[in-house]
C-alpha cells in the first residue's frame, strides 16, 4: 500500500513534470505505468536541471530507464499506441503493434503512404482494398494485418476483414473467439456485434472470418456482401480485406472486385513470377485494379 508520504512526492513529481517543458510529461506517464518511481522521477528532475538536459536524456544517463521506456512514453505522450509483450493476446506477428520504431515498420509505413498516394483518396469508393497472392504462406494475412495496424496508429478509423473463409488466421492474429464473423453477416445471421474493437489499438476494428462455410466462394459472389462493403465504408476511412490464396479458387478474385483494388503479395525466394503474373491478369480482366506488388521478405 502507497504510504501518505509517497503519495505527496508522486504528486508533487508529477506537478513539476508537467508544469515546465511539454515532454516532461514523459514522467508522469511512466510513473502511472510503473516504469518509474516517484523517487527516481525525482533524481532525474534534478540531474535534469543541473546539466541541462531532457528529461529522457537524463533518465538514461542516471541508468534508471531504456530507450524503450522513453519511446513507450513518448508513442503514449503523441496517442501512438503499441502494444508490450505480455500486456495482450494479441500475437507477436503483428511487429507494428510490438516494435513500431523497427525496420520491418519502417518499411509497412513506407507502404501505407504509398497506398495512401494511389489508392485511399477520401472517396468513398476507395476505402477498401484486398491483400491478395498467388500461393500459400506468402504473407497475406501477416501483411493484411500489420497495414491495419499502421493505419490505425495514423489515427484513420480502419476496418480489418477476414475473407478468408477456407483457412482463417486473423482471429489467431488478434487473440479473438471466431464465434461469428463474415460469413454470419453475409447470412444476415449476425449484426454489427460482429465487429470486434481491438482495446489496445485505438482507431482498430476486426471482423473474423466467422463458422467456415461449405460454399465460400458463392457466399462471396452474393450482393449482400457487396452491400456490407459499402454500408462500412460509410463508417471506416479504411477497409483492409485479407483473403485466400488464389492457387485455392476464385475467392480472392471475387472479393477484389468487390473491393474495386487489391494490393498483390509475392515472398522472396518463394513466389513463382508466372503465377503472379496470371494473377495480376486475371484481377484486370475482372476489372479489379492492381494497386501495386509487395515483395515479402519477414
Amino acid at each position: 500500500m502507497m504510504t501518505a508520504e509517497a503519495t505527496a512526492i508522486r504528486s508533487l513529481v508529477r506537478t513539476e513534470v508537467r508544469s515546465t517543458a511539454d515532454d516532461r510529461s514523459i514522467g508522469a506517464i511512466l510513473i502511472d505505468s510503473g516504469r518509474l518511481t516517484p523517487e527516481d522521477a525525482e533524481r532525474i528532475l534534478h540531474k535534469q536541471r543541473e546539466e541541462g538536459l531532457r528529461f529522457g536524456e537524463a533518465a538514461i544517463k542516471l541508468g534508471l530507464l531504456k530507450e524503450q521506456d522513453i519511446q513507450f512514453a513518448l508513442a503514449r505522450q503523441f496517442d501512438y499506441p503499441y502494444l508490450v509483450p505480455g500486456e495482450s493476446n494479441v500475437s507477436a506477428e503483428l511487429v507494428a503493434a510490438y516494435q513500431p520504431f523497427s525496420r520491418q515498420v519502417e518499411a509497412l509505413r513506407a507502404l501505407r503512404s504509398q497506398l495512401l498516394l494511389r489508392w485511399f483518396n477520401g472517396d468513398v469508393d476507395r476505402r477498401a482494398i484486398s491483400i491478395v497472392s498467388a500461393g500459400r504462406k506468402e504473407g497475406r494475412s501477416y501483411l493484411a494485418a500489420n497495414l491495419a495496424v499502421v493505419f490505425s496508429q495514423l489515427g484513420e478509423r480502419t476496418l480489418l476483414i477476414d475473407a478468408d473463409l477456407r483457412n482463417p488466421r486473423q482471429h489467431q492474429l488478434f487473440g479473438l473467439a471466431n464465434r461469428a464473423g463474415l460469413s454470419q453477416m453475409i447470412t444476415g445471421r449476425a449484426g454489427d456485434s460482429a465487429v470486434e474493437r481491438v482495446p489496445a489499438l485505438m482507431d482498430l476494428s476486426v471482423i473474423t472470418a466467422g463458422s467456415a462455410p461449405p460454399n465460400p466462394q458463392e457466399l462471396l459472389s452474393r450482393a449482400s456482401f457487396s452491400n456490407l462493403l459499402a454500408s462500412l465504408g460509410s463508417r471506416y476511412d479504411v477497409i483492409i480485406v485479407d483473403t485466400p490464396a488464389a492457387e485455392i479458387g476464385a475467392d480472392a478474385q471475387t472479393v477484389a472486385v468487390r473491393t474495386g483494388a487489391a494490393l498483390l503479395v509475392a515472398r522472396q525466394n518463394a513466389s513463382y513470377i508466372g503465377e503472379l503474373q496470371d494473377l495480376s491478369d486475371s484481377l484486370h480482366h475482372a476489372t479489379a485494379a492492381v494497386v501495386g506488388v509487395v515483395m515479402n521478405s519477414f
